[in-house]
């Protein structure tokens, strides 16, 4: 398992303020309003509205935000939000790579807000390119290992045609190709395997393994680019330790 998937699952089980949560929504509903102009609102034609969906009751939007959210669309009314996806690169503290996944209004504000943190937590923003040849996309469905069968799980994974399953002491991660994610979530929901969350992710092909101060500092940068408003998804290729990883969870 990544380095960036355990600290994801950590932060996950930390649970999240209201204010983070509320941030959390609003990303979510950016996403299905993208979703839904870029493949229209019927999400069993459009696979990144259906996981968008996917995505936003797992993170228990409710039902009515989510419906509104693409009746807005369908409405006219999301027409006066120009957004769009801009993916910007860089690099952190040990020349760990960072890929950071945006959703924008106003590109000069979101490239400005990134540098910024970039800058100010050892890191430097890069070229377009610099560092995406080091990550690929990949589905990803991971569970709490804790009362699970694994080995079900497992086997389950292998005969829906996933890619790869690795464990660990605390969670198993069942690694998919894009095409083939929805197909294999769905047949591991339907013999009774429903994750405690998946999506459609960059795997790092390398990783950075980072020990004390560069740890911290690498994990400080990372969560700052995801606290911004434009930021969807940030992925980072560090190898840290659990014990790191918790502590840093905490602050």
């Amino acid at each position: 398992m990544s380095g960036h998937s355990k600290w994801a699952t950590i932060k996950r089980k930390k649970g999240k303020t209201d204010a983070q949560r509320g941030k959390i929504f609003t990303k979510l509903i950016r996403e299905l309003i993208t979703a839904t102009k870029e493949g229209g609102p019927d999400p069993t034609g459009n696979s990144r509205l259906r996981m968008a969906i996917e995505k936003a009751k797992e993170s228990n939007l409710p039902n009515d935000k989510i419906k509104r959210a693409i009746e807005r669309v369908a409405g006219g009314e999301a027409d006066e939000d120009q957004i769009e996806e801009v993916v910007y690169e860089g690099y952190g503290p040990g020349g760990v790579a960072i890929l950071v996944e945006t959703l924008t209004d106003n590109k000069n504000r979101t490239v400005s807000e990134v540098r910024n943190v970039f800058t100010k937590h050892g890191g430097n923003m890069g070229s377009s390119g610099c560092v995406a040849w080091n990550f690929e996309k990949k589905g990803l469905i991971v569970y709490d290992k804790k009362g699970k069968n694994d080995e079900a799980i497992s086997l389950a994974a292998v005969e829906a045609g996933a890619e790869d399953v690795n464990t660990d002491e605390e969670v198993i991660e069942v690694t998919t190709t894009p095409e083939n994610f929805h197909q294999v979530r769905q047949s591991l929901i339907d013999v009774g395997h429903k994750p405690d969350s998946s999506e459609i992710t960059m795997n790092a092909k390398t990783t950075v393994k980072l020990e004390g101060e560069d740890a911290h500092k690498v994990l400080k940068l990372v969560s700052l680019l995801e606290d911004l408003d434009d930021v969807q998804k940030v992925h980072a290729n560090f190898d840290i330790s659990k014990e790191i990883l918790e502590e840093e969870s905490k602050q």
